[in-house]
This record gives C-alpha cells, structure tokens and sequence, in this order.
C-alpha cells in the first residue's frame, strides 16, 4: 500500500513510520504546520508544532530513507481547532482541542488530501489497536499498554476514516520498547520527552490566554436556589469543579468549601455548590457518531420498535476524560441524543467535554457533551 506516514517530530511517529516501511508499504513522511503562532516557534515551547519538532521529523525521515514533506494546514487548524476552542469557552462549554484536532484535521482534512493524491492509508504513532473481522469490517480498540492507550481522543474517527487508518504501536507492550526501538534504528528523537499542554498555548496558561480572545464581563456568582453569592470578573476563568479562586462574599451555610457547578453564558452567570454536587449520573449529547459498525449492525443492541430512530438500551463503560478510568454505564439513543445513564456518579463533568462509550476494549462510539443530570436529581439506573 502507499501509505501516509504523519510525522509529528516525536518517537511515536517516527517508529510507526519506520515499521511502516519494514511491513513493505510505499511510505511519504508529512509534518503538519498548524500554528503560525509565535509562541509555538521559540525554542523550548512544550506544544507539538514548533518548528524544532519539523526538523526532528525531517531527520527521522531522512534516516528511514523516504521523501518527506510539510504540509500547511495552519488555516484549516485556526477555523477548525482554534477559534472553536474560543467559541466552545465563550459559551461556557470546556473543549478538548485534541478530540477537534483528530477528528477535524489529522483524520479529515489530511485524510482527504491523502486518498486525493492517491494514497491509502494514514498511518500516526497513536496507541490505539485496530481489528479487522472476517467480513473486514474494522474496530478501533484499546493499546495492548494501557498506560499509553490513546483510544480515547480516537473516538470521533467515523468507520469511512478507520478504514484509512494505520496504528503500528497498538501492539506495543509499553514506551520503553518505542524508545528502545527507536535508538536501535538510530533515530535521534530516540530519548525526546512527550509533548504536553495545549499545543497553541505552549506556555500553558489557558486562563490568560482566553483572556485576551474574549472580553471578560463582570457578573453574578449564585447558589443553586439562585441567590448571589459573590462576583466574577469574566465567565471563561471558571470551568466546572473549580474551587481556587472564587470571590464569593457570602460563606456557606455549614461552612464547606464550595466549588463551581456550572458555567451560564447566556445569563454571565457561575454556579456554585458543595462537592457532592459535581457528581452526576446522566449525560447526553446530540453530535455523536460510531466508529466502525453502528451498534444495530455489531448486534449490541436493537432499533426501539416505538422510535424507529432510538436505539434500545445496552451496557457499555464511558470514559470522560483522556487518562480517566472509564465506568459501567448504560447507553441509549433516544430524541437525536446519546444518552448515557451512569452506575457511578462521576465528578466535574462539562457540557463540551467528549464522552466516548466502549464495550469491552473496542471503541463503539462518541458524544461532545450538551448536558449533564446532577447525580442528586436523577435516580440510580
């Protein structure tokens, strides 16, 4: 196969593209440049597209013997990545930037491009396990190593986009064998740390970086029954579980800590509680899709023969967050929304967050979160 190797300047990347070649693919090395943003080309940046990362991946290539190139994806990025992170924050929602990266970029606009120049497949250095059954139908699954398993901000890729996906380290027992591989090929980036932090604020303050892209507002801070107690200088500092920071003038009645519930724009309003209010026990989101056969066509559940539309309930695990253990829940689709009835309450859920279902180590499906039920409002499934 030719094969699209994308090559991030990292060991990941780089050893997937090396076993790649080794399984005898026709490899192409691309970098992407997503940011022309300044603070992502200084030395020292700890993002994943500063230029020293182009260079990294450029030697790699070089060393692997294929042709390498960089690609400009820096204004798709800010239209699809960026000024939806600002959108998402201004209407008091809190986006995970990666999910949006992977399923609106890497797996999309790249992909596209790919297949254009006739290519077929992209191949990254996500821990993630694709399996193929007898009819070739493919499963995003779980890494072999859980600590590295990246299966999660997978979840928005579509059964169209898996079947143009290559994961060579899903197999892997652990990093250290990447490294190690990686020295014996002598790959310079064989030793070089992991990226982290939100790739366009490579400084990692997300707080004053909003700040200067949204016009704070004052406003009320209230208590569930509405009453104020305290005031906020702008809406976009808070996210939901906060506890630091909250200027609030009047105590709680038993003296506890309080933290913030929700985050109203429409109102410039934070809400705020006692911890046992963070957890919650549903969540629902109508922006879902399914990774591989839909859950009627795997046989997991059926069509609710009152709603043609709605899917029956089925038992799955959710998993909320990128390195978050995932829980038992039940899912269902009901009314254009995926809806997820959790046997444990989880806390400091937020509208905007990706909610991925997973029935056994396989990835079914995903949901961008419009809303949560408080755990003390909704009876235990």
């Amino acid at each position: 196969m030719r094969v699209l190797a994308a090559m991030s300047g990292g060991v990941d990347s780089a050893v997937a593209a090396a076993r790649a070649v080794d399984a005898g693919h026709d490899v192409v090395g691309v970098h992407l440049a997503l940011s022309r943003m300044p603070g992502t080309l200084r030395t020292g940046s700890r993002g994943c597209c500063t230029i020293e990362d182009s260079l990294d991946a450029r030697r790699a290539a070089e060393k692997l013997g294929i042709p390498f190139y960089v690609w400009d994806f820096s204004e798709r990025f800010r239209a699809d990545v960026v000024d939806d992170f600002i959108a998402e924050y201004a209407a008091g929602r809190t986006p995970n930037p990666c999910m949006r990266c992977n399923e609106r970029i890497k797996f999309a606009a790249v992909l596209e491009k790919a297949i254009a120049l006739g290519f077929d497949a992209v191949v990254t250095g996500h821990y993630a396990h694709i399996v193929t059954d007898a009819a070739g139908n493919r499963e995003l699954h779980r890494a072999s190593d859980e600590a590295k398993d990246q299966s999660y901000v997978l979840g928005v890729l579509t059964t169209e986009q898996l079947a143009h996906a290559m994961f060579p380290l899903g197999t892997t027992p652990s990093k250290a064998v990447v490294r190690a591989e990686a020295a014996s090929r002598g790959l310079t980036v064989a030793q070089k740390p992991d990226s982290h932090d939100i790739c366009f604020i490579p400084d990692g303050d997300t707080r004053g970086w909003l700040a200067d892209r949204i016009e704070p507002v004052e406003g009320a801070i209230v208590d569930r029954s509405g009453a104020v107690v305290g005031a906020h200088d702008g809406a976009t500092s808070f996210t939901v579980g906060q506890r630091r920071g909250l200027n609030l003038g009047v105590p709680a009645p038993d003296g506890r800590p309080r933290f913030v519930l929700e985050v109203r724009p429409s109102s410039n309003e934070i809400v705020v509680g006692p911890r046992e209010a963070l957890a919650i026990r549903e969540l629902a989101g109508h922006r879902f899709t399914w990774a591989g056969l839909d859950p009627i066509a795997s046989g997991i559940t059926a069509a609710d023969p009152q709603a043609p539309d709605a899917l029956l309930p089925f038992d799955c695990h959710v998993q909320v967050r990128a390195h978050a253990d995932p829980v038992p829940a039940i899912a269902s689709v009901r009314d254009g929304e995926l809806v997820v009835e959790i046997s444990e309450p989880l806390l400091g859920v937020a509208p905007g967050q990706t909610a991925v279902i997973y029935v056994g180590t396989r990835v079914l499906g995903q949901c961008t979160i419009d809303r949560t039920v408080a755990a003390d409002l909704v009876a235990a499934p």
